[in-house]
């Protein structure tokens, strides 16, 4: 091994932890939050510290832990970024756009932990996934209309890595990934089908309530039942934790092609909607 890969690293996003994970370099991290161990069960065991976010991070957390390497994602807030150059560790810091920017993400890491084959392979069996999916999308006549969100107050669409698996499984993504709008935006575009994927809500959406609070109750995915809750690792976390998000997304676009997968759940339509 040589003096320069990383021996001892602090994860402050799920999405590198994931991605240490798949490169089978767990070991390794000595330190990650407390999402991590919610997204990754695997580093809840042992004597891994516990540390704040790039949202929130501490410099005294990540200096408690004698890294050689912090690995931070978005979201970030501006005061952290500077706790984490304060700490004053080699910091890597990643902030992806696209699926494209997630597969690079994934070759630097492991580019620098020096494992770049793992690294590539990880990338080939994400991206055979998607093709599989794609493939079997294809023929679709027409492509449903679909809003995702990845906040409810304010209404924030889902980035725009979401908005392509939306369209890897015959979808139309229907608004501007990553941008605030409102209801009534939603409403005049007609969606066929409504996601919602929380950041930090897990599956717990309250799909009913939002429908109803926001009058969205002649809006066609609602009067269909097409309204979905994923669980927010699925599509919030971007790391190989997004091929869940795409075969959630792939069932809620065609469950007579796909098998419901762990992960969604959607809306009840026994009942009267919230106002």
């Amino acid at each position: 091994m040589t003096s320069h890969t990383p021996q001892r690293v602090v994860c402050l996003q799920p999405s590198a932890t994931l991605t240490m994970r798949d490169l089978d370099l767990l070991d390794r991290v000595v330190a990650c939050t407390k999402y991590c161990a919610e997204v990754c069960p695997e580093v809840a065991n042992g004597d891994r510290r516990i540390v704040s976010d790039s949202w929130t991070s501490q410099a005294e957390e990540i200096r408690a832990a004698q890294p050689d390497l912090v690995i931070a994602s978005v979201p970030y807030q501006l005061e952290s970024v500077g706790e984490i150059l304060k700490a004053g560790t080699r910091f890597l810091g990643l902030s992806p756009r696209t699926l494209s920017d997630i597969f690079a993400d994934i070759a630097v890491i492991a580019g620098i932990m020096g494992a770049p084959e793992r690294g590539e392979n990880v990338i080939a069996q994400m991206r055979q996934a998607i093709e599989d999916v794609r493939a079997r999308c294809a023929g679709h006549a027409t492509k449903p209309r679909v809003f995702c969100e990845e906040w409810g107050k304010p209404i924030i669409a889902s980035q725009s890595w979401v908005a392509e698996l939306v369209e890897t499984a015959g979808g139309a993504f229907i608004a501007q990934p990553g941008a605030t709008t409102s209801a009534d935006a939603i409403a005049e575009a007609q969606p066929d089908v409504l996601l919602a994927a929380w950041c930090g809500a897990g599956d717990r959406v309250p799909l009913e309530k939002i429908v109803g609070q926001r009058g969205w109750d002649d809006v066609p995915a609602v009067r269909s039942g097409r309204v979905f809750c994923i669980s927010d690792e699925l599509l919030n976390t971007p790391a190989s934790s997004l091929i869940g998000g795409l075969t959630a997304i792939a069932w809620a676009l065609d469950p007579r092609q796909f098998p419901q997968p762990a992960g969604i759940r959607q809306i009840r339509t026994d009942q009267t909607y919230v106002h």
